[in-house]
């Protein structure tokens, strides 16, 4: 059986990863975890390329590293893993990554960067902290049925799950990317020697969270499926701007 390499952004002792690993191990899929050392919420696609990155081998078989989730899958894919594996599965993070939080998601960047490998990479979250079990079940059964979606390269799926017990789920639901509100200001302090810092806000609330969106099936208590394509060019305005151009 080919390997499953797992990752996060909320770091290698996240009680989200281990639920996910040993769920999968358990249903005879073979993992290996590359995950970062600590909290790397927020890092987006970044790659460390200021400092060395020294992997550390725990005792449970996960390998984790001091840098970023997109340095891990890197390093997994091409280095660390004992056998090539065929898809990345990132998660599962505790919050959602709904709309506009994929633009700075460790978890989806972790799932993008397994964009090369043969199989399509899963981005998993659940939208709270507690029902990590009913995310690790919908990855389950979502790996059982995606052999059989066929997507074209360079795509992953973004899947958000409610934070219930499995029983109380209302089914699943195919997505697309909504969009959040501007977010409050930084809140500005001052540390202990006086100086001014800032903490970035919580993200906005959903503004185009209608039916369809991954907002709206998370409010009606449904998984979210979101396939998101890494190409990011608009397609649909290249004529109007070749006639600009012109």
């Amino acid at each position: 059986m080919k390997q499953l390499l797992l990752s996060n952004d909320d770091g290698v002792h996240a009680p989200g990863l281990n639920t996910l690993a040993k769920a999968l191990s358990d249903h005879g899929f073979a993992v290996q975890v590359v995950a970062p050392d600590r909290d790397r919420s927020g890092a987006s696609n970044s790659l460390t390329l200021d400092r060395p990155l020294h992997p550390i081998h725990l005792e449970n078989g996960s390998i984790s590293i001091n840098g970023t989730p997109t340095d891990c899958v890197h390093l997994g894919i091409n280095t660390l893993c004992d056998a090539d594996p065929e898809r990345v599965v990132s998660g599962i993070n505790s919050g959602a990554n709904l709309g506009d939080d994929v633009l700075y998601s460790g978890t989806v960047a972790a799932a993008m960067e397994g964009r090369f490998l043969s199989k399509l990479p899963i981005a998993v979250s659940l939208v709270g902290s507690r029902h990590f079990e009913t995310a690790a079940r919908v990855i389950v059964e979502l790996l059982e049925k995606v052999e059989s979606l066929h997507l074209p390269e360079r795509t992953l799926l973004n899947v958000n799950v409610p934070d219930v017990p499995y029983e109380q789920l209302k089914g699943w639901e195919i997505t697309r990317l909504g969009h959040r509100q501007r977010s409050d200001n930084p809140v500005r302090a001052t540390n202990p020697r006086g100086k001014e810092c800032y903490w970035i806000s919580a993200a906005g609330q959903g503004a185009d969270a209608g039916p369809g969106t991954d907002f709206h099936a998370i409010d009606q208590q449904k998984v979210s499926i979101t396939a998101i394509h890494v190409d990011m060019t608009a397609h649909n305005v290249e004529e109007r701007m070749q006639e600009w151009l012109k």
